[in-house]
């Protein structure tokens, strides 16, 4: 498992993928990178430590990831990450969040706020279809719309390439992420062991007619293969 990358295009910044206690929702059906984790906090925190060793503040910029959201992370493994972006210089750190954590995202910017870290929230919503998302994707966000997701994310992932969505479909949750956050990061179903595959057709469908729109686009990240960042 790599844990630590570059990202020199579009958004430069360093990338960790750090080990939690597990992703507490784990409902999703198209997800197994749950299986990432371990309730030994003090080896997740050996594992991150060494993760965070790497990070040099090139970008002044970190995103740290970790399979779930980061209210999974021990606070040893919290405190190194405030540590490394006090002494790397870190302006600007990201952190993954489910939905359910949206009530503890401002103690987070306010806690690293403290030491002139600005924390921007990156959610997986997978698309606006709200249909699509609970009743196939199983995500966990009832009833909720793009405007009040913006209240606590700046940047949100999408996933593309299962059956059911289109051309259209895929081009409207573009469009509605990049009208309501800073950035979105595009991603292509790869097979896993979740319940919920990728179907090809539709993946096919994505990278003829809606990838070469967005490709150059400096706020849409896209990743064909889940581990482009160069972790995982």
């Amino acid at each position: 498992m790599v844990r630590y990358s570059v990202i020199t295009e579009k958004n430069p910044r360093e990338i960790v993928l750090l080990r939690g206690s597990g992703c507490r929702w784990k409902k999703c059906r198209f997800c197994d990178y749950h299986l990432d984790f371990s309730k030994d906090e003090e080896a997740n925190y050996r594992l991150n430590q060494e993760a965070l060793s790497n990070v040099t503040g090139a970008y002044h910029s970190l995103e740290v990831i970790n399979s779930g959201s980061f209210c999974e992370l021990d606070d040893g493994t919290m405190d190194a990450i405030e540590t490394v972006c006090r002494e790397k210089k870190i302006d600007v750190l990201r952190f993954e969040s489910h939905w359910m954590y949206r009530k503890k995202i401002p103690l987070l910017k306010e806690r690293f706020a403290g030491s002139g870290i600005q924390v921007k929230i990156k959610m997986g919503v997978e698309t606006f279809d709200e249909t699509f998302r609970e009743e196939t994707m199983e995500k966990g966000m009832k009833g909720v719309a793009p405007e009040e997701i913006a209240r606590y994310a700046q940047e949100v992932c999408l996933l593309f390439g299962f059956s059911g969505q289109t051309e259209e479909t895929m081009e409207r949750d573009i469009r509605t992420g990049l009208a309501h956050f800073e950035r979105i990061c595009v991603n292509l179903m790869n097979p896993n062991t979740a319940p919920l595959q990728p179907d090809q057709e539709v993946i096919r469908l994505f990278q003829s007619r809606v990838y070469p729109r967005y490709r150059e686009n400096p706020r849409v990240d896209i990743l064909v293969e889940n581990t482009e960042f160069g972790v995982g």
